[in-house]
């Protein structure tokens, strides 16, 4: 996500803090390549216009222009603004209602609408604790009831039962009594939309809101249609009391310009994002977070959080004890690879660390590709228990062995075992308190030139 954007910004902001000092004439062209960048991202002109004239005041100022790094100061300008124009704080999802809270999911049909209330479905029964109850008012798609229906008993989740023929006005009474009989805390009401927004539509909605009385009312958002998301949501807050957005294919969006515009143009505050098709793709949307990620200044902060999510609390106990002793495994190193995996691989990762546009390069050039986690899983999986906590004891034979049970050779087994004795030997430094060697971007060069290898 915002790949394009990233990479305009750091081209950008590059060759600011490379000079000494900036006179004006080098700021304005600064600007200008910003303001390019955004359009070029599928941000609004008048969202891009608005965006420099803020900025622009602020930047020539004169403690900017005397300032010992005034390309540092620049991109603190820039980060501002851009945290602004996202929203500043993330809104929380709104539950503070007499149970069963409803919740309206709407927009244009194709937006992912169906599929992102059993995200957020998922999600509110893992991070919040709540019972849900998943209801289908699209009575016009054909399938559309059975496809909620069909993803609530794939993920465990309360789904009201279909009757043919009923109306949604029905359908939102029955909701309400069958949520109240059975427990449930959340009800999430999924509408039907259209190819475009129309009257009859509207109307339905409306009929809706004043029925269930929502405490929050979602836009599906489709992040791919860029500006278009942007005017559908202004559509949409004309007509009903739009609360938040949630943007879908956040993860094939490397413009960005949805995310960037939406919250301007609408004035109304996207909550989510979703980032994949499984159902655990959707996280909470964080302005300063995706701020820093814009600027290619990563974000650590939800990278860690997404591994703590994914890996559970049982392995994060087991590796802090491991870490304190300065252990490290096969079967550590094997838990690292799969979690790298769960979260998107070796890109997936990058996509939250610092410089990411820089080390993406690197690692291409360098032919570091997806292969790499898949190999040496196959690798570590043909070794013995005892191989695998004592790698040490490996010999020609074993290495055979190996290679022919993961369908690879004695180099490529070479190559994974430097690898894990430098991981070893990064987990005892870190074990110290010593992180001596560790760049900037949060890899050891060491590492990098022996997976280059």
């Amino acid at each position: 996500m915002f790949e394009n954007l990233t990479n305009k910004f750091e081209e950008i902001f590059s060759s600011l803090k490379k000079a000494p000092s900036l006179d004006e004439k080098q700021v304005d062209e600064g600007l200008r390549n910003i303001r390019q960048a955004l359009l070029e991202a599928d941000v609004s002109l008048k969202v891009a216009k608005e965006f420099i004239g803020n900025v622009k005041p602020k930047v020539l100022g004169q403690e900017i222009i005397r300032s010992t790094s005034p390309g540092q100061m620049i991109v603190k300008i820039v980060y501002d603004e851009l945290v602004k124009l996202l929203g500043e704080n993330n809104s929380d999802i709104n539950l503070n209602a007499v149970p069963p809270v409803p919740i309206m999911l709407v927009g244009l049909q194709g937006s992912g609408k169906t599929t992102t209330t059993a995200k957020l479905g998922k999600f509110l029964e893992k991070n919040k604790k709540k019972k849900i109850m998943m209801v289908s008012l699209d009575v016009y798609r054909p399938a559309a009831q059975e496809q909620l229906k069909s993803l609530g008993e794939q993920n465990n989740i309360t789904t009201l039962p279909v009757i043919e023929g009923q109306l949604p006005a029905d359908i939102c009474r029955r909701a309400v009594s069958a949520a109240n009989l059975s427990g449930a805390e959340v009800i999430l009401f999924d509408t039907a939309g259209r190819t475009e927004i129309d009257l009859q539509m509207m109307s339905e909605i409306k009929q809706i809101e004043s029925i269930i009385k929502p405490a929050e009312t979602f836009l599906v958002a489709d992040s791919l249609t860029g500006q278009v998301a942007a005017e559908v949501a202004k559509e949409f807050k004309n007509t009903v009391n739009l609360t938040g957005i949630i943007l879908t294919r956040a993860d094939g969006d490397a413009r960005g310009g949805a995310a960037v515009s939406m919250k301007y143009v609408s004035d109304v505050p996207i909550k989510f994002l979703g980032i994949g098709e499984k159902i655990e793709n959707i996280e909470v949307f964080h302005p300063d977070r995706i701020a820093n990620r814009i600027l290619g200044m990563g974000d650590v902060v939800s990278l860690v959080e997404k591994a703590a999510q994914d890996l559970g609390e049982e392995n994060i106990k087991k590796a802090e004890e491991n870490l304190k002793k300065g252990q490290f495994s096969m079967e550590d190193y094997l838990t690292q690879l799969r979690q790298m995996k769960k979260m998107g691989g070796i890109e997936g990762v990058m996509s939250f660390m610092p410089g990411v546009s820089k080390v993406k390069s690197q690692m291409d050039a360098a032919g570091i590709d997806e292969k790499i986690i898949i190999q040496n899983e196959a690798i570590i999986l043909s070794m013995t228990k005892k191989e695998r906590q004592d790698p040490k004891i490996i010999n020609g034979s074993r290495k055979k062995r190996i290679a022919n049970g993961s369908g690879t050779d004695a180099a490529t087994i070479n190559k994974l075992l430097k690898q894990f004795k430098m991981m070893s030997e990064m987990m005892k430094k870190m074990s110290k308190g010593n992180l001596k060697g560790m760049t900037d971007k949060g890899i050891p060069p060491e590492l990098f030139n022996q997976l280059k290898q």
